[in-house]
C-alpha cells in the first residue's frame, strides 16, 4: 500500500463529505430521529458512491463521464432535484418520535440506498471527482491506496457526525426536535429546489 497516497485520499474523503450539503442535513436528521446507526448508514451510502467515482476518476472513466451528452446530464440533474424536494417535504411534514427508535436491516438498507443514489445521480460530484483526482495526480499504481483512503475518510466523517448528533439529541426535546424537521426538510426541499434551478 502507498501510505502517501492513502493518507491523501483520507484527507480528500474527508474534505468531500465535511461541507454540510442535503447528505449531511439527512444523516443528522436521521441521527436524531432512528440513532447513530441510521445516521452513519446514510452517510455510509454517501462514501460508497464517492468511492465508486473515485475508482472511475483513477481509471479515466470519470473524464468520460463528465463529457457525457447534455440530455443524459438533464435527467439525472432532474432527477436528483425531484427527489431531493420529495425526500424535503416529506421531512418537513413528519412528526417527531418521543425518543429514537431503533433500526432494523430494512431500514438501514434504505437509509444506504437513498443516499448512496442521491450521490451517484449528482452531475456535479463526477465533474467534481475528475478535477480532484488530476490535481493528485493518481496513477494506476497508486490508485488503490488514494480510493481506499477516500473512503476511510469520508466514513470517518459521518461516523463523527452521527455519534455526535445522537449524543446531542439527548438534551433535546420533541418541540426541539419537531422545529428540526421542519427546518431540516426546508433546507434539503432548497438544495431539490436550486438543483432544479441550474438546469440548462
Amino acid at each position: 500500500m502507498d501510505l502517501l497516497s492513502f493518507a491523501r485520499g483520507l484527507l480528500l474523503g474527508f474534505c468531500i463529505a465535511a461541507p454540510v450539503g442535503p447528505i449531511g442535513i439527512l444523516c443528522i436528521k436521521r441521527s436524531l430521529s432512528g440513532g447513530w446507526l441510521l445516521g452513519f448508514f446514510s452517510g455510509l451510502g454517501a462514501a460508497t458512491a464517492d468511492a465508486i467515482y473515485g475508482i472511475l476518476a483513477a481509471s479515466g472513466f470519470v473524464l468520460l463521464l463528465s463529457r457525457l451528452p447534455a440530455d443524459f446530464r438533464f435527467v439525472l440533474h432532474l432527477l436528483a432535484g425531484i427527489f431531493l424536494i420529495y425526500l424535503g417535504s416529506n421531512i418537513f411534514l413528519s412528526r417527531p418520535a418521543e425518543k429514537a427508535l431503533p433500526s432494523d436491516t430494512k431500514a438501514l438498507s434504505l437509509a444506504f440506498i437513498s443516499t448512496f443514489l442521491l450521490t451517484l445521480t449528482n452531475p456535479l460530484t463526477i465533474i467534481s471527482f475528475a478535477a480532484m483526482f488530476a490535481g493528485c495526480g493518481s496513477t494506476s499504481s497508486n490508485a488503490a491506496s488514494l480510493v481506499l483512503g477516500l473512503w476511510f475518510g469520508s466514513s470517518f466523517w459521518w461516523l463523527a457526525l452521527s455519534s455526535i448528533t445522537a449524543i446531542f439529541n439527548r438534551k433535546l426535546n420533541n418541540e426541539h426536535l419537531s422545529w428540526i424537521n421542519k427546518l431540516s426538510g426546508l433546507l434539503i426541499s432548497v438544495f431539490g429546489i436550486f438543483s432544479l434551478a441550474l438546469l440548462k
